[in-house]
Order: C-alpha cells, then structure tokens, then sequence
C-alpha cells in the first residue's frame, strides 16, 4: 500500500539529519557515482602522507572509511551537530577534529599539511589552503558543479542564474594562490528520488539547495511533486561532479 504524502513528508521532517551519512535514503533516492572514485583516490594520498588535513569533514563519515589515515590526522569542522559526531567517527582512528567557522583564516600554522582534502566545500578558500600545504603538498577535493540538481533546485524556486562552481574558475583561484593544478575531471550524473519524503530529506539535509527550506513553507510544491511523482514515476534531476588536484610547489 503506498503510503500518504503527509505520512512520508511528516517522517522526513522529524529523522536527524545530523552528519554526512545519506543511508536514510537507501530505496528511496539514487545517485550515481563520479567515475574516478574519491574516496578511494583520497585513501591512496593518504597512505602516503605524513601530516593530512580533511577540511569541512561534516561528520568524518568520508575520513573514517579509508584504510589508513596519516599518522597525524586533523579534520576541521563548523556545525556542532556535525562536530560531535565527526570525534565520535575519528578519534577511534587516532583523528583530531578542530572546530573552524569554514572562512578565512584557518586555525591551523603555514606549510604545515603535505596533504589537504575535502569532500564537497561549500566555498574552497584557495589563498588558505596553500598556506598551510607544506612546499610539495597536495589538495585534493571532490566538489558540487554547477547546475547541480537544478531540476529539483527549479522546480522549487523557479528559474536560477546558476553562477559559480565553475571547473575552470576553480583552476585560475588555485592558480592564482600560487598552487599546480595537476588534475581537472567533471562528471554529469543521475539521480532519482522515489518518493516525497526522500526530497524532503535531501533538502533539510543540504540546506545550501533551497535555502531556508522547509515543509511549512514550500508545502503547495511538495504536494505538487508528490502527485508528480505518483503519476510518472521517480523524479529525475543531474548532479554535477568535478574532481581537483592541485600541488604546493
């Protein structure tokens, strides 16, 4: 029996949203990979590494699943939620997390780290990063392209401009802080959410998609694509993907 639109949008109102584990969505969204593999591109540099630093680490899910972290490890943080459970995942594995405002300047020394990663920045602070990469250091991050979900993005809040998260832009601010480029990949990719409560879910959890979303607020859109989603099957929309890697010469 299918369940009601305010029994599955009650749900996903209430659930935790706490960290950066998506495992609620299992059977109810999809979202297909980047084909290079960053956590497993990540766990490589990090086997070889001395000093590493995970920047904007949400709750160390990410970190704490490769096999070997450096032998001093150092995640930073912003959101307290996401910072309690960062120590819960990474203190097992001998990490420090470090509460930081996700802005310049970083709490951390210059040419400290010979690696630096981060899974999805909400901004990559390129001028900080090369300062605390030691000379021969290398960041490597996965982030959010531009237009990403725009469908779903759309289909809330209508027509965007959809400016930044540029690849190329990415390049010329390493660049620009004095860093090598030596990788540049990007990726469009599918994703589908089967039902109403996935999208409400999706959108408390990456709250920079709508912002200021909530039920109350955008009730008449969620019924809308509710219905939609009853009468045509799973909403479909595309992320954006680009990987970067970039050296401290």
């Amino acid at each position: 029996m299918k369940r009601g639109f305010e029994d599955l949008v009650t749900e996903a109102a209430t659930v935790s949203v706490d960290g950066w584990d998506f495992s609620w969505l299992d059977g109810r969204a999809t979202e297909e990979r980047p084909p290079w593999g960053y956590q497993r591109l990540m766990g490589e540099r990090m086997a070889r590494a001395s000093v590493a630093l995970d920047l904007q680490t949400g709750g160390g899910e990410v970190l704490a699943g490769v096999p070997r972290l450096a032998p001093v490890t150092v995640a930073t943080e912003s959101w307290p939620p996401n910072r309690r459970r960062a120590a819960h995942n990474l203190h097992p594995h001998g990490a420090t997390v470090v509460a930081d405002a996700d802005r310049p300047p970083f709490p951390l020394r210059d040419n400290t780290f010979d690696l630096v990663v981060s899974r999805h920045p909400v901004r990559a602070w390129w001028d900080e990063i090369a300062r605390v990469l030691a000379p021969g250091g290398t960041y490597l991050s996965q982030e959010v392209g531009q237009r990403s979900v725009a469908e779903l993005v759309e289909f809330f809040l209508g027509p965007q401009s959809w400016r930044g998260r540029d690849p190329d832009d990415a390049r010329a601010m390493a660049e620009a802080a004095g860093l090598e480029v030596v990788d540049l990949r990007t990726a469009r990719l599918r994703t589908e959410f089967f039902d109403i409560g996935a999208v409400v879910y999706f959108l408390r959890k990456v709250i920079w998609m709508v912002p200021g979303f909530t039920v109350d607020a955008y009730r008449p859109q969620l019924r809308a694509l509710h219905e939609k989603i009853a009468a045509e099957g799973p909403f479909v929309a595309h992320t954006t993907r680009f990987l970067i890697e970039a050296r401290k010469p």
